[in-house]
């Protein structure tokens, strides 16, 4: 799949549903010392670099676009998502729900995801839940259900100033893709991290673990820069 092919064709959707109301494009780009999904690696422990295009409508309407390199032990070499969504709040409550399809292009068996999310936040606080409703049977062993996956999230963001904040993010993933996977029927994964907001750009360091077996905690460091188009 080409990205950039794909990327043009989101924000040529996006433009048609917008008409003439106010809309945003942006972009980012990063690098992180190691790319993890819900705790777990997903470069074998080294540095990736991703970077993506989201669209925002004013109604709440959102498309997102992002990519990353990433090392299997195969010949996969990155992952290209593709999502959208609707935001908006209700009184003091923001909430999220939307789909996002996690393609990997140049993997040599069908491994692609798409998943549902819904969240609700308050104040600090924002409880979530995702779940897999349509992945490809080379994600697990055969005879196993590959879209039997949930994940619930808690995360609390504090402000401590104008540049400093503190994320706590605690997750439970549960269901037969995670025995397949790990050979236990649930794990969690929980890390605290502080984040710098500078003029040019945002540096973090994060302390992740999970309670899979022989598995150690690690310290990321990351930096990520947004701009608007």
């Amino acid at each position: 799949m080409n990205t950039r092919v794909t990327t043009i064709g989101i924000l040529v959707a996006a433009s048609m549903v917008s008409g003439m109301a106010t809309a945003a494009v942006s972009g980012n780009i990063g690098v992180t010392s190691n790319y993890l999904w819900r705790g777990v690696t997903q470069t074998n422990d080294a540095v990736a670099v991703q970077g993506g295009l989201d669209y925002e409508h004013e109604s709440g309407l959102y498309l997102t676009s992002w990519a990353s390199n990433v090392d299997f032990g195969d010949e996969t070499s990155y992952e290209l998502d593709l999502g959208v969504g609707y935001s908006n709040s209700i009184g003091e409550f923001a909430y999220d729900i939307g789909y996002v399809y996690y393609a990997y292009p140049d993997a040599v068996d069908k491994i692609d995801i798409g998943e549902i999310y819904g969240s609700i936040g308050w104040n600090w606080l924002t409880i979530g839940y995702s779940h897999f409703v349509n992945a490809s049977d080379g994600i697990v062993s055969e005879g196993v259900d590959s879209k039997d996956y949930g994940y619930l999230t808690a995360d609390i963001g504090i402000p401590v100033n104008e540049t400093y904040s503190i994320n706590i993010h605690y997750g439970y993933s549960s269901g037969d893709v995670i025995e397949d996977w790990f050979e236990k029927k649930n794990y969690s994964d929980y890390n605290i991290a502080l984040n710098a907001e500078t003029s040019i750009g945002t540096v973090s360091f994060m302390i992740s673990d999970t309670d899979l077996n022989s598995d150690d905690p690690k310290v990321i460091l990351g930096y990520s820069f947004g701009f608007d188009l």
